[in-house]
Order: C-alpha cells, then sequence, then structure tokens
C-alpha cells in the first residue's frame, strides 16, 4: 500500500518558505524614502523673449548705368569689399568729351555776342542824350542785350549737364560695402534702362528685423516700462549653425502699424558686424552675418529682475499640468500644482503656486508619491551655468520616473505615473 502524499507536500512548503524567506524580507520597507530637497527661493533672473528674425543690410545699393555707353572697364573684384568713393566701372568717354568741348566753344561764342550787345547799348544810350539818339534804337539796343544774356545762361547750362553726363562715365561707390559679380560684361552698350550693373551690400553694423506679435509687444513695453523701455533691452542672436553671436544690438526702431494679415508689428536692432579674422591681399572678408540670413532672436533686459526660483529638475508634469513636491512640517511629500513664469534650462520661475521658503523635493523624485512620508536631506548643487537668463519660448519640464520594481507595494499610489507632455509655460 502507498504513503499518503500530504506529507510530501508539507515538506516541500516547508522548503519553498526557507529559500524564499530573504527576498520577502527584501521587499519589506526599510524606512522613508531619501530625498533632496532645496527651499523655494529669491532668484535673480534675465528675462529674456526669443522671436525668429532676418539679417537685413544697412545700405543696400545698386549700380546703374546714368547714360548711353559702351562698358570699358571694370575695376574691382567680384564679391569683394569696396569703399565709399571706388571706382567700379568706366564707360566711353570719348563721345561725351566731344560735347563737353562742343558746348565749351558754345558758351565762348554766346559770351563774345553779350560783350557785343553790351556795347551797342551803351553808345545807344550815350546817343540817346543828343538830336542823334533815338529811343528806338536804344530799346532794341536794350532787348538785343538782354537776348545774349539769356543765351549765355542756356549754354552755361548745357555745358554743365555735358561735363555731369561726362562724369556719369565713371561709376564710383555710393557706400561701402560687399559688391556682387558683375551682371553685364565689358564691351557691352549700358543704359539706364540695362537695370543693375551689380549690388553693394553694407557690412558694418547690420540690421535685425525681427516680427513680434502684438500682444507679445505689449507685454515688452509693460515689462520695461519703468527700465528705459525698448532702450533698456538688449538684442542677442544666435546664428543658423546654432552657436551664439558674440556682439549684442539695441532696438532702433518699432514699425507704426500692426499687419493685417498676420497681426504682427515688426522690429528692428542694429548689431556690430566686424571682420571673423584680419584680411588678407586677394581674400575676400569674412563675416558672421549675411544679409537675409535667419537667425534666432533673443531679446533680454539690461537689468536682471527678482523671482521666486527653483531647480529646473523639481518641476513635473502631467496631462493637468505643471506640479512639484513639497515637504510639509509632518515629512510628508505633498503635489503642489504651480504656474511657471519665465523659465531658463535650469531654473524654473514660480508664479504662482509656490511661497518662499517651501522645501522642493529636488532628488530621488522617482520614489516619491503624495502622502508617502520621506526622508529630507541636502539636494545636490545645481550644474555651473554662465548666468540665469529667463526664456518666454516654449520649455519642458522634467517628467518623473516609474516607480522602481523593487519599491513596497503598499507605498504606490492610485493616482497613474506624470509624463512629460505639457510644456512650461
Amino acid at each position: 500500500m502507498r504513503p499518503p502524499a500530504r506529507p510530501c507536500a508539507a515538506i516541500l512548503a516547508f522548503v519553498s518558505f526557507v529559500a524564499f524567506a530573504p527576498a520577502a524580507q527584501a521587499q519589506m520597507p526599510g524606512g522613508p524614502p531619501s530625498v533632496g530637497v532645496m527651499r523655494a527661493e529669491q532668484t535673480a533672473i534675465t528675462e529674456t523673449a526669443e522671436f525668429v528674425g532676418r539679417v537685413q543690410s544697412i545700405d543696400k545699393v545698386a549700380l546703374t548705368a546714368r547714360v548711353t555707353a559702351f562698358l570699358d572697364q571694370r575695376l574691382f573684384d567680384e564679391g569683394a569689399e569696396v569703399k565709399q568713393g571706388d571706382l567700379l566701372y568706366r564707360l566711353e568717354r570719348a563721345p561725351f568729351e566731344a560735347t563737353v568741348q562742343q558746348q565749351e566753344a558754345a558758351v565762348m561764342d554766346a559770351g563774345s555776342k553779350l560783350a557785343n550787345a553790351s556795347i551797342q547799348l551803351a553808345r545807344a544810350q550815350q546817343l540817346l542824350s543828343t538830336p542823334a539818339g533815338q529811343r528806338s534804337s536804344y530799346d532794341d539796343a536794350v532787348a538785343n542785350q538782354r537776348s545774349m544774356a539769356a543765351q549765355v545762361q542756356s549754354a552755361q547750362a548745357q555745358l554743365r549737364q555735358g561735363q555731369i553726363n561726362l562724369a556719369y562715365t565713371e561709376i564710383r561707390a555710393p557706400v561701402s560695402g560687399k559688391i556682387t559679380r558683375t551682371n553685364i560684361s565689358v564691351g557691352n552698350v549700358v543704359s539706364p534702362n540695362s537695370g543693375p550693373l551689380a549690388t553693394i551690400y553694407s557690412q558694418d553694423p547690420m540690421y535685425i528685423v525681427f516680427p513680434v506679435a502684438s500682444r507679445v509687444l505689449a507685454d515688452l513695453e509693460k515689462r520695461y516700462a519703468d527700465k528705459g523701455g525698448m532702450g533698456g533691452i538688449l538684442v542677442r542672436i544666435r546664428l543658423p549653425n546654432g552657436l551664439v553671436y558674440g556682439p549684442q544690438g539695441k532696438i532702433d526702431y518699432v514699425e507704426p502699424t500692426v499687419s493685417s494679415t498676420t497681426d504682427t508689428i515688426l522690429m528692428r536692432a542694429r548689431i556690430a558686424n566686424p571682420p571673423m579674422r584680419a584680411a588678407q591681399a586677394g581674400q575676400p572678408v569674412e563675416r558672421a552675418l549675411i544679409d537675409g540670413d535667419f537667425v534666432t532672436v533673443t531679446v533680454e533686459g539690461i537689468q536682471p529682475v527678482t523671482a521666486l526660483g527653483i531647480p529646473r529638475k523639481a518641476v513635473l508634469s502631467d496631462q493637468q499640468g505643471n506640479y512639484v513636491y513639497v515637504v510639509g512640517e509632518d515629512k510628508k511629500a505633498q503635489q503642489r500644482r504651480i504656474q511657471l513664469g519665465q523659465s531658463t534650462p535650469v531654473t524654473a520661475v514660480i508664479a504662482a503656486g509656490l511661497k518662499e521658503g517651501e522645501l522642493v523635493i529636488v532628488d530621488g523624485i522617482q520614489r516619491v508619491r503624495p502622502g508617502i512620508e520621506v526622508s529630507p536631506g541636502p539636494a545636490s548643487p545645481p550644474p555651473a551655468t554662465s548666468g540665469a537668463s529667463a526664456s518666454n519660448a516654449p520649455s519642458t519640464p522634467a517628467s518623473s520616473s516609474a516607480p522602481s520594481s523593487s519599491a513596497p507595494a503598499s507605498s504606490a499610489p492610485s493616482s497613474p505615473a506624470p509624463s512629460s507632455s505639457a510644456s512650461g509655460r
């Protein structure tokens, strides 16, 4: 007869309990989770706002022939920088020189006739006081003298026009800047209807133009009203390659009208554009800003402002918005909904939801759930930065991690885990 199986089952259950007892004990809670906290405190923040702008040359001049003539010479290197007054093109001069000589002779001829008419007038005036003088002869002499004087003025005007046309055969740079390639080669006939021969773009300084929504401009004017207005704003730009441009600019113009299609107002800043390196003979001068480039414009205040700030990594978000965990007097974690102001990648500016001096959990957030007791300690220091600047560009707060698989089941909250889908503002 076979022995009953119940004693064997009991033995197996006992062995399993002994084998897994340490693992079960390891999952038991060993006290409140340790977290790093920092106090919400007033922080110096440089307020900034970002826009998309375009680089524009201050002067853009199209070189056009003022007279009709053959193009004799091109006296510049295409793509080089020219200075104001430099001779760029020379047109055929001989026909205009001959015209000037002819008009000079006409002036001399008219001048001699005027001199003779003046002599005749003086003689008629003398005879007028004698019996041989006639009033009609005197009147004719006056009219002839005045007619000759008018002919002299006409001849001088034609000579002046001829000299102007002769000067137009030399095309000089009206402004300093970089010149484009020539559109018409030497040997062709050019005229005022031929179009631009080339174009000069001034290089230093440059304009940065950028559209701003009318409500944003109103906010900027209000924000900097007691800080010098638009004169208290600095403009920095980020180049298309992502590098931050060194020189700073100042706003010098605000469009007096709002675009009816985009509801934006055009603003303009002036910024220096020095050479990137010393110019070498035969090589074009290289500058960072090029007319027509798209850049990211950062508008920031000259003086920083004080605002309530916490480390950026302490901010979490879910479908309801942004929140943080604070430690109460009972050392329990509390979820606190907040509203963000103009924040930076390092510092979150709190517009509402926190009070100065409250302890905010910064480190160990993944172990925290609302209502659990925590063991607070000093948080790790934030990474070193060159300076805090608050931007109104959208920024994403840090997201909380899912709870660890080794966390006790009794501490898991009933609410879903947060996500980082909400933006900073």
